[in-house]
């Protein structure tokens, strides 16, 4: 079963963001995430959004989710995106 991860973000400071997006490809890849959208300019169909971009990262399931998560390779690039963006982040599981 699939499970994604999904980032609304606002970046505030384009220069320390992208330190984070300087390996952030590469460690999603060594635990098995891939890209399905990174959208700077999503359409808006209802309520309000206040990010400047959204990302979807699927992964095999949500151990291999939080593996790459918790994992000290992405522990060490997470404050650039933190210290640089408004994040707010969930994790939706595919139903089969």
């Amino acid at each position: 079963m699939s499970s994604y991860f999904i980032a609304q973000i606002k970046i505030n400071n384009e220069d320390t963001y992208k330190k984070y997006l300087k390996d952030a490809s590469l460690i999603f890849s060594k635990y098995n995430g891939k890209y399905l959208a990174v959208d700077n300019d999503p359409e808006i169909l209802e309520g309000k959004w206040n990010y400047t971009r959204i990302v979807l990262i699927e992964f095999p399931n949500k151990n291999e989710l939080k593996k790459w998560y918790n994992s000290k390779d992405y522990q060490k690039i997470l404050k650039y995106r933190l210290n640089a963006a408004q994040c707010d982040t969930i994790i939706a599981n595919s139903k089969s």
